[in-house]
């Protein structure tokens, strides 16, 4: 447990990706394999069940401390983090464990999960009294389920691949999917041959990287105005085609057998049942890249939509009919067994098409664009056929793992923006935790504010900690986290779409909504209304979300 504690500090302590890697190498060199198995189940993102509501160990925390609950919500405000919290008034231990992580683990939290409270709070307070305040901050990350560590699944791919000497996509293939930690897992995935080979599992994703800049044909009379953009070349190396709005994901029909894959690397096969049907129909040793789409009036319909299907694990022959789904492919990863991820992107194009003309399976069509100021219009329909943008990929590309940028690149159209008013605040996560830093953001219909958006990115530090300052002099009431502000401070919010929404006080549901920029040239006055926002709402699309 010191160890993994030792290392989740030296994450994040540093912003060098080489510094986290070598410790990532560090620590799985001389961890048991038992203990790394579960290092990398939290290093990529998985968690434990909640062992216990966080209101009943805030409960455990402030009887072993001996110290009333007003004064720990006090303590709680100023610090942001619960696990934190707990672990800065807990009395110093009275002795040092030396149990390895896996012990934890197995042996105490999950067990705990089946106990009465009162074991639960001599088991927390015994565990509590032999660690440092470090290992007791992870424990309680952990009996909360919400350790976060700040490293990507690539990062910790690259630290095995360094130690294991197999190659960075090997591990990362392996990697795919949930990870069930124990030593055996661990053993094989670092070995030189896996035994056991998994047939259900996707590759790992390739990822665009965004592209701001307009690109400007070199042989046309436009000037070149940025380093990037001269890198793209002639428009005749490119294949462009439609962003989609929906659910990027891989289907592998493998043995006979068909899974779905979201990028999420969640297993979503069961939801989609008009979807597995439809590959049926093609051969075995398939997987494909593409987007899982809601179809509705013989056009892609919003992603609102698709939400409706997407929560819902057994599906209604009813809602099947309301929403059908269906998968656009654009990439062929493995034909007749074969790894293709290596050959260009013509080569694997080429293959795709000869599969769609003897199956039923959609391909996502190409644009067609002699140059790029012709792309440049084709991509100003975008909004209207409901799209995001286009994406564009070189013609001799592989298929890469990551986001490596240079062969694919997605350039999206603007997004909406609108003003409106802060009008309530909480303190932010991590780094953030003793700044407001997540904002509720409003807009007038009539002489009425209704929130509209919260949002906590584009701001810079200088302006966080100023608009943190003011919030504490301007502070109004307080419900729980959240402090509500006098409505004076106009903010610019982007936001890629908007739906109707019952679930809304506004009637109004944003998606990915951010910060553009504090507008400190504007008043309450210059705020956007809600009816002017109505008048932007796509023609077609309801969310009930």
């Amino acid at each position: 447990m010191k160890a993994f504690a030792n290392l989740f500090r030296n994450l994040e302590e540093t912003n060098s990706t080489t510094e986290k890697v070598n410790h990532l190498c560090d620590y799985f060199t001389k961890a048991r394999p038992e203990d790394a198995a579960w290092a990398i189940y939290f290093l990529c993102g998985q968690n434990l069940k909640k062992v216990i509501p966080l209101r009943k160990l805030a409960e455990i925390a402030c009887t072993y401390a001996g110290i009333s609950s007003w004064l720990f919500e006090e303590c709680y405000a100023v610090v942001g983090d619960l696990a934190e919290t707990i672990a800065l008034i807990l009395p110093q231990p009275s002795a040092i464990s030396f149990e390895y992580l896996s012990h934890w683990i197995e042996s105490i939290l999950l067990p705990l999960q089946e106990k009465s409270f009162q074991e639960q709070e001599k088991i927390i307070i015994d565990s509590w009294k032999t660690l440092d305040e470090c290992q007791r901050f992870v424990l309680n990350k952990l009996i909360t389920g919400g350790l976060r560590v700040g490293v990507s699944r690539q990062l910790v791919g690259r630290a095995l691949a360094l130690k294991s000497g197999q190659s960075t996509g090997v591990i990362a293939h392996r990697l795919m999917g949930p990870w069930h930690p124990s030593a055996a897992n661990f053993s094989n995935l670092i070995s030189a041959e896996q035994s056991g080979i998994d047939q259900s599992k996707p590759y790992p994703f390739y990822l665009a990287s965004p592209l701001e800049v307009m690109p400007v044909d070199p042989n046309n009379s436009g000037t070149v105005v940025d380093s990037l953009i001269a890198s793209l070349g002639l428009a005749e190396n490119w294949y462009a085609e439609w962003k989609w709005d929906g659910i990027r994901a891989q289907i592998i029909k493998r043995q006979g057998e068909i899974f779905i894959w979201s990028r999420g690397e969640e297993l979503v096969t069961d939801r989609y049942p008009e979807v597995v049907e439809l590959i049926k129909s093609i051969p075995d040793g398939i997987v494909l890249d593409g987007e899982l789409l809601a179809w509705q009036q013989d056009r892609a319909a919003s992603f609102a939509q698709l939400q409706k299907r997407i929560g819902r694990k057994k599906v209604s022959k009813k809602l099947m009919q309301e929403i059908p789904v269906i998968f656009l492919a654009y990439d062929l990863l493995e034909n007749n067994g074969n790894d293709l991820r290596e050959q260009s992107l013509a080569n694997r194009r080429h293959q795709l098409v000869a599969l769609t003309e003897s199956s039923k399976l959609r391909i996502s069509p190409l644009i067609d664009f002699p140059d790029w100021n012709s792309l440049h219009a084709e991509r100003e329909k975008s909004r209207a056929l409901g799209v995001e943008g286009v994406m564009l990929k070189r013609k001799n590309s592989p298929y890469r793992i990551g986001r490596v940028r240079g062969d694919w690149w997605k350039w999206k159209i603007e997004p909406m923006t609108i003003d409106a008013v802060l009008i309530a605040a909480q303190m932010g996560h991590g780094k953030r935790s003793n700044l407001y830093t997540d904002y509720t953001f409003a807009v007038f219909d009539g002489d009425r504010l209704l929130p509209i958006a919260k949002a906590y990115s584009g701001l810079t530090d200088e302006e966080l900690k100023e608009i943190n300052q003011w919030i504490r002099n301007h502070g109004l009431e307080k419900f729980g986290p959240v402090r509500t502000v006098k409505a004076e401070l106009i903010f610019e919010i982007a936001f890629d779409d908007l739906q109707l929404s019952k679930r809304h006080k506004s009637g109004i549901a944003v998606r990915f909504p951010r910060i553009v920029r504090w507008r400190k040239d504007k008043s309450i006055q210059d705020t956007t209304s809600l009816s002017e926002i109505k008048n932007m709402l796509p023609k077609i699309g309801t969310s009930d979300c």
